[in-house]
């Protein structure tokens, strides 16, 4: 499901409560920025709270609109951000931006509740790695 919304305040009703990934663009429809969230609905909401990171703010003053793709899994949601940040290259990205090093999905042992994450690097103690991935 895809869904498409004026980038002013949407309507948090119309945003799924689901994982999933977002897409912000400007007025000539070029990704700026891509996202993932457990909740598109609370991650989404979460960019109109006060205050905010000035990088942020400059983001949205420049976005037109959001999109945003639901996916079945968390995991789903960082692999679908991962592949837009790398075939959009959008400006406000920071990660996963550079073409250093093949990332590896990664699964911190050393905490009490496992995190999932995309590394890249050299690898740490505590973390199990899955990959490289191209």
């Amino acid at each position: 499901m895809v869904g498409i919304v004026s980038v002013r305040r949407p309507d948090t009703g119309s945003i799924p409560d689901a994982p999933g990934a977002y897409l912000f663009r400007d007025a000539d429809g070029r990704v700026i920025y891509a996202g993932k969230a457990i909740s598109l609905r609370r991650r989404l909401s979460s960019y109109w709270a006060k205050p905010q990171h000035p990088r942020t703010e400059a983001m949205l003053a420049s976005a037109r609109n959001v999109e945003w793709i639901v996916a079945t899994t968390e995991v789903d949601a960082l692999m679908l951000e991962y592949n837009l940040i790398k075939t959009h290259k959008p400006r406000f990205n920071i990660r996963y931006r550079d073409d250093k090093s093949y990332p590896s999905l990664a699964v911190t042992l050393y905490e009490e509740y496992p995190r999932l994450q995309v590394m890249r690097g050299a690898k740490r103690k505590g973390v199990r790695y899955f990959g490289p991935y191209s």
